[in-house]
């Protein structure tokens, strides 16, 4: 079964800008892309053919079919070579993507959509798939250094690694270098152990952040092996995690995080370091759930 990337569609400017990143993620990647727009009307009884006091190409299903065709013209201007579908399905949208994940290999999304509240920096519906998709989702925002690296939030939890692996490989297929960065401060590095000569929690000087570049390091092991044509930049910066990945983000082309990392509440389906960069990162936010997550 060939790779499949799906878009949702909604006909505003952003959702154009997703079809355009999800068409070079499909040729990349050799795969189908299928263009999804969520129609909502039908479930709603609203009658969908054009008026009889109106013009024959009016009604709402005249208007998603031109939707739609400038959609798969966008896709098909973009990556020629791909092989493009779509498809219009009734229901809301993030129930109709979320269905959509099960079968994909990745969601694209715009940052904001028809419906999106002024001011709003990321619509609801892309953070919900973030939480809620069963594949990996690419929200796409303005911003972004097409000569940039690739950034990955690393923090050594098991449910961060289906992200550093989606890191390695988009940087692969971009042919982009990995900048792998893991921030740590004193509250979210692991305890320390109680030294038997001193009834301390105190690390000897230097123990803790050399600690910590172990554990990114650790973290990349064995992926550098499998996608040896990366060049990788592994980072270990004290600092607040939010605030270095975006902050990173003014010069990557595509930010990677997992949906919960090391200090997640138990049942927080989204973590508040992946909220703060779907709202406030300089460039396209990939989320990346762990397998138990999708699960």
């Amino acid at each position: 079964m060939s790779a499949l990337v799906v878009v949702g569609v909604d006909g505003s400017a952003s959702s154009l800008a997703a079809v355009e990143a999800a068409a070079r993620e499909a040729r990349w990647r050799g795969a189908e892309l299928r263009v999804v727009h969520a129609f909502l009307w039908p479930a709603m009884h609203v009658p969908l053919g054009p008026s009889p006091l109106g013009p024959p190409d009016g009604g709402l299903r005249n208007m998603v079919e031109r939707l739609l065709a400038e959609a798969v013209g966008r896709a098909r201007s973009t990556a020629p070579g791909v092989d493009v579908s779509h498809a219009v399905v009734t229901g809301e949208p993030l129930t109709v993507l979320e269905a959509q994940s099960r079968v994909a290999d990745l969601v694209v999304v715009g940052s904001r959509g028809i419906g999106g509240f002024v001011g709003l920096l990321v619509g609801s519906t892309a953070v919900h798939l973030a939480a809620h998709g069963r594949c990996p989702v690419l929200v796409v925002r303005a911003g972004g250094d097409e000569d940039g690296p690739v950034v990955v939030g690393v923090d050594g939890s098991a449910a961060g690694e289906p992200a550093i692996e989606f890191a390695f490989m988009e940087a692969a297929l971009r042919g982009a270098r990995l900048s792998a960065i893991h921030a740590w401060t004193l509250w979210n590095a692991p305890p320390s152990e109680i030294h038997e000569d001193a009834d301390t929690y105190t690390d000897p000087p230097g123990e803790l952040a050399e600690a910590e570049e172990r554990l990114v390091s650790e973290a990349l092991a064995g992926r550098r092996q499998r996608y040896p044509g990366v060049r990788v930049e592994p980072r270990a910066l004290r600092s607040q995690t939010r605030e270095a990945l975006i902050r990173a983000s003014g010069s990557a082309q595509l930010l990677v995080v997992g949906a919960r990392g090391r200090g997640g509440f138990a049942g927080l389906v989204l973590g508040s370091v992946s909220q703060a960069v779907l709202h406030h990162a300089q460039c396209p936010v990939a989320v990346v759930r762990g397998a138990a997550e999708r699960s």
